[in-house]
């Protein structure tokens, strides 16, 4: 190292020690200092493998699925409870005089031409003389006892809270039956009151009859009068006729219910009514009492274009007489069958065949045709073909043959004949796929009902499935006789 300051470098110059003054003064240049990427083998794998299992969930999204269903027994269990419209035989009995009404015919009880139904006071005194003649004292006799527990009883087992106005109803035959008991007394006691000013009316029935004291103004509705308005609980009204209030000239006093015919309407699914008619007589179930009664069915449609199902009865009316509207189970039995979703349900198209130009082999579903062909010469010969039969119409004695063999125009050969058929009509068939051979092989089938989601069909028939047989659950994910992945 030099003494004055100076110091050497390695190749023996000597360089003032800190520089120039120009080179301190000189920016110095900061570079980041960059790692060496450093490859690790576990990282690669799961990126491979990520990026794998994004495709095949790309793919599984893309690609329609096929889902197998196999074929069992069951039935369908359908909705047989409907809301109805009592259709009765009724005659509104007007008021003939002013005054108020007294009751002596119980509601429900059946009266004769000329019986005695009510009777009308005039001044409205006769109440406050009643009371003064100590008829508060009377007591019930044992069958005036039965009648109530029979009413209560009767109550008690067919209430719903979701349809408490049932409860008025009852409310108001209990009032009649007391009020007749005690018109009874009060007409075992006329004679001893009926001279001090009252004007008292009596009022006789014009014919045979089962009383009723409320009206609603569908006393003379028809089964084909019914419509959807007439299930309106918001424009219904249920007027109930009591004893002692005042009534005017004209005003409904009671009806009588002149048959015991009656009947309920109640809207339905076309296709459920015709079911339903071409039983002609079913037991239905009336969930007010759980009684159980035949009735006569009647499909019919009604001015506002909706079908209805009336139900008739020849008994039974009394127990419902306080009712316009009903609901009711009708007992019918379930379809039983091989049980498949609707969505494996298919319509092919075939073509038509006469019998006598297709050779059956026995009872495998398989058979055999002549058809014409052309050999490289161009001279006409025949050949023949394995084919599956599909179906058998028994009217017009032809099959049906897959229109994937045939072409429209082919020409087939009668066996042991020189007759020949063109091939030209075709038809329908509603089926599914049966995917036991590991391909969509069309099996026709005969629907003997089906609701939304599923089907009844009709089992072991020669051309359709079995039970345990595996069916495609989508028909619209496969095509004809496409390979399926077990």
């Amino acid at each position: 190292m030099a003494q004055n300051g100076s110091m050497r470098t390695r190749d023996g110059s000597a360089k003032r020690r800190g520089g120039s003054r120009q080179d301190r003064n000189r920016p110095v240049k900061i570079r980041k200092y960059r790692k060496p990427l450093n490859l690790n083998i576990g990282m690669i794998i799961f990126g491979v493998v990520f990026v794998y299992v994004v495709v095949c969930v790309v793919i599984y999204f893309q690609t329609s699925h096929i889902v197998r269903y196999e074929v069992q027994e069951g039935s369908l269990v359908t909705n047989n409870i409907y809301r109805g419209v009592v259709i009765r035989e009724e005659k509104v009995v007007n008021a003939d005089t002013a005054g108020y009404v007294n009751y002596y015919a119980r509601e429900g009880e059946r009266v004769a031409k000329n019986d005695l139904v009510y009777i009308v006071d005039e001044t409205g005194r006769l109440s406050d003389d009643l009371q003064a003649a100590s008829l508060d004292g009377n007591t019930l006799d044992d069958r005036e006892l039965a009648e109530f527990r029979n009413e209560l009883a009767s109550f008690i087992h067919g209430f719903d809270s979701r349809q408490f106005e049932t409860a008025y109803d009852f409310k108001y035959s209990l009032q009649n039956t007391l009020m007749k008991l005690a018109n009874s007394s009060m007409l075992e006691n006329m004679s001893d009151i009926g001279e001090d000013g009252n004007i008292v009316n009596y009022a006789y029935a014009p014919e045979t009859g089962i009383v009723a004291y409320w009206v609603d103004g569908c006393e003379t509705l028809t089964a084909g009068q019914v419509t959807g308005d007439t299930f309106d609980d918001k424009s219904y009204e249920k007027k109930q006729l009591l004893s002692n209030t005042l009534l005017a000239a004209g005003d409904p006093a009671y009806k009588l219910s002149t048959s015991e015919n009656w009947s309920i309407v109640f809207p339905v699914d076309p296709e459920r009514g015709a079911k339903l008619q071409e039983e002609g007589y079913i037991k239905v179930r009336f969930l007010k009492n759980q009684y159980e009664v035949w009735g006569q069915t009647e499909l019919m449609t009604n001015p506002d274009g909706n079908t209805y199902l009336q139900i008739s009865f020849t008994n039974s009316m009394v127990s419902f007489l306080s009712d316009r509207f009903l609901d009711v189970e009708l007992i019918v039995e379930d379809e039983t069958g091989l049980k498949i979703p609707v969505s494996s349900i298919v319509q092919k198209e075939f073509f038509l065949i006469p019998e006598e130009y297709v050779i059956p082999s026995g009872s495998s579903g398989r058979g055999s045709i002549v058809r014409q062909c052309y050999l490289e010469d161009g001279t006409i010969s025949s050949e023949m073909l394995e084919v599956d039969l599909y179906s058998f119409d028994e009217e017009t004695r032809e099959y049906y043959l897959d229109s994937s063999i045939l072409n429209a125009g082919d020409i087939l050969y009668k066996p042991d004949s020189q007759e020949t058929f063109t091939v030209s009509r075709r038809a329908t068939l509603i089926g599914v796929y049966n995917v036991n051979r590991g391909y969509a092989d069309f099996k026709q089938i005969n629907i003997l009902y089906q609701n939304e989601e599923y089907a009844i069909v009709k089992s072991n028939t020669r051309y359709g499935l079995s039970v345990y047989d595996y069916i495609v659950q989508d028909a619209s994910t496969v095509s004809d006789d496409q390979f399926i992945k077990q």
